[in-house]
């Protein structure tokens, strides 16, 4: 009798391994990040941009509304892309991490610690049976004591740190601009037209309309900030 699931079985529970060592649920969670709208993070000693692209599914939805970039703490924000419902899950433990920090420690927290502890939530969800695997991912940027960081986390529950980062479905075309124009003394100012270009590219790779949200934060206040749909437009306007 085989001691292997029967064929094509494997991706029907979370702790079962493939015979050639792949876990299928989460690679499906990870299929599903990565044909989600393209999210970019780039930092420099001069500070750090997050970008998204964000689609209004309707004409009556208010274009205000940001659901793919959000703050975490006042020195660190988040863009994320996947599951949006799994994500907001994610990023209200991120908050109470943050929070706690500043009443234990009275300090901000850093932003690899944030990334490992969500990256640690996200991983015990692959462990254990009648659960699944978070269907996102998460760029969490930030400045904090050891300067500009910028960390992205996937459904498997790993991260690492880049200088910058583009995940979802323009990955590759947004991944081609960063390679050719990213350089490690670039001003804040330079990164947002960076991340501009980017997004704008990727949307037009794909024959769709730019619309896209920004944050930036200057390592020189180490506050976090949205930009307006105006001053968007503006940079947009110079591509």
């Amino acid at each position: 009798m085989s001691i292997f699931a029967a064929p094509g079985a494997y991706d029907r529970a979370i702790t079962v391994f493939s015979p050639d060592g792949r876990l299928f649920q989460v690679e499906y969670a990870l299929e599903t990040v990565n044909r989600g709208a393209t999210i970019v993070g780039i930092a420099s000693a001069d500070g750090i941009v997050l970008g998204a692209e964000e689609k209004i599914e309707s004409k009556l939805q208010d274009p205000q509304f940001t659901w793919k970039i959000f703050e975490v703490d006042s020195h660190l924000g988040a863009a994320v892309v996947g599951l949006g419902s799994d994500a907001r899950i994610l990023i209200d433990q991120a908050r109470v991490y943050a929070q706690s920090n500043r009443l234990m420690y009275d300090e901000p927290i850093d932003v690899e610690i944030i990334t490992k502890r969500v990256g640690d939530i996200k991983q015990l969800y692959t462990q254990h049976a009648g659960v699944r695997p978070f269907g996102v991912s998460i760029i969490f940027g930030g400045v904090d004591k050891t300067g500009s960081r910028i960390f992205s986390t996937d459904p498997s529950g790993s991260y690492r740190a880049y200088k910058a980062i583009a995940v979802g479905i323009g990955r590759e075309t947004v991944e081609n601009i960063l390679k050719e124009e990213y350089k490690e003394n670039m001003t804040l100012e330079e990164l947002i037209k960076l991340c501009t270009k980017c997004l704008v590219k990727s949307l037009e790779a794909r024959n769709e309309a730019p619309r896209i949200k920004l944050a930036v934060i200057p390592a020189a206040t180490k506050k976090l900030k949205m930009l307006t749909d105006e001053e968007i437009d503006k940079y947009m306007k110079q591509i």
